[in-house]
């Protein structure tokens, strides 16, 4: 355990109190947390080191990496550290980071879990990549689709309308948005031709899209978010149009460096990090939010699909309006 002033003068960094606080929680590694605080591993790996030097942080080896937590002190010395704690405590207050942290170090910790299931995942992955007869994603996504429950749904973002038109076999009501004049009359056309009344294009904005408040039970943003001026103002668009207790599906790119995408797809943000996702989602008003990786495409540059689910809570006051916005 440090000396009392020469522990003061180490949480007088922020940075060093973040650090502090996540390995308070969680053993992690110099990746895990370079991916929770957003910040340059040399940055990490220093201050870590003088963490390390003061007694405040132990580390151990775990195949490849080196883990590192908050040092357990002696008896004589737990009445300090249970003070320290607490000052330390105090001052992550201060700081606005240390929530974002916390729910950043919580989507670590779920791909983490992902990672140790990965004979599992191997196994699983193996679907489709061999011929077995009857058996196809396009024959389970048709049975998922069955068992959906007939929903207002809206899709923005909708391009031409292949997953609303999928969608529309089973839903109450698909609202497909998009904010290209021709996608949406050929999306039209192509509902009218193949006879789904209830398959309807609107012209608009992902950021503003033509539906009421309160009118839909999900809403869709298939790789649309990334296509967004502003993608925390298109979630909370979403947001307003759904009825309480709805849910949002957002599938997008997870962040990337292929710049090129920019000029090739019109992209206006390289993907999104989970931990920045799972952020906008609760800014928007959402709870909880659940991220994960689907899929990595095998041809270079390797796009992965992210996949985020959320739910508008059902409030009500006690006359029996909702209480959200």
């Amino acid at each position: 355990m440090a000396s009392v002033l020469k522990s003061l003068s180490l949480i007088a960094d922020p940075t060093r109190v973040r650090l502090l606080l996540l390995l308070k929680q969680e053993e992690l590694s110099v990746a895990e947390l370079q991916e929770v605080l957003s910040l340059p591993q040399s940055n990490i790996s220093a201050q870590l080191a003088k963490l390390k030097a003061a007694g405040l942080v132990s580390d151990r080896r775990s195949g490849k990496n080196r883990l590192y937590q908050l040092d357990e002190p002696s008896a004589k010395d737990q009445p300090a550290h249970e003070h320290f704690i607490a000052l330390l405590e105090a001052a992550g207050m201060e700081l606005r980071e240390v929530k974002k942290d916390s729910d950043a170090l919580q989507v670590v910790l779920r791909k983490r879990a992902q990672t140790a299931q990965a004979y599992f995942d191997a196994l699983a992955g193996k679907f489709g990549r061999h011929y077995i007869p009857g058996r196809s994603w396009k024959g389970l996504g048709e049975t998922l689709l069955k068992l959906m429950p007939p929903l207002v749904i809206a899709d923005l973002g909708a391009g031409e309308g292949t997953l609303s038109q999928l969608l529309a076999q089973r839903a109450k009501k698909v609202i497909a948005v998009d904010n290209s004049e021709k996608m949406v009359s050929y999306g039209a056309e192509l509902a009218q031709k193949h006879g789904f009344a209830n398959l309807e294009y609107r012209l608009g904005d992902i950021e503003s899209p033509p539906i009421p408040p309160l009118n839909v039970d999900l809403v869709f943003l298939s790789q649309a978010l990334h296509h967004a001026q502003n993608p925390e103002k298109a979630l909370k668009a979403a947001f307003t149009i759904l009825k309480p207790g709805g849910r949002i599906v957002v599938l997008d790119l997870l962040k990337h460096q292929f710049e090129k995408a920019r000029d090739l797809y019109a992209d206006v943000w390289l993907g999104f990090s989970e931990s920045d996702l799972h952020d906008m989602l609760g800014r928007a008003g959402f709870k909880k939010i659940e991220t994960s990786v689907v899929h990595r495409e095998s041809k270079s540059p390797h796009f992965q699909t992210i996949l985020a689910l959320a739910e508008k809570e059902n409030r009500l006051t006690p006359s029996g309006h909702w209480s959200g916005s």
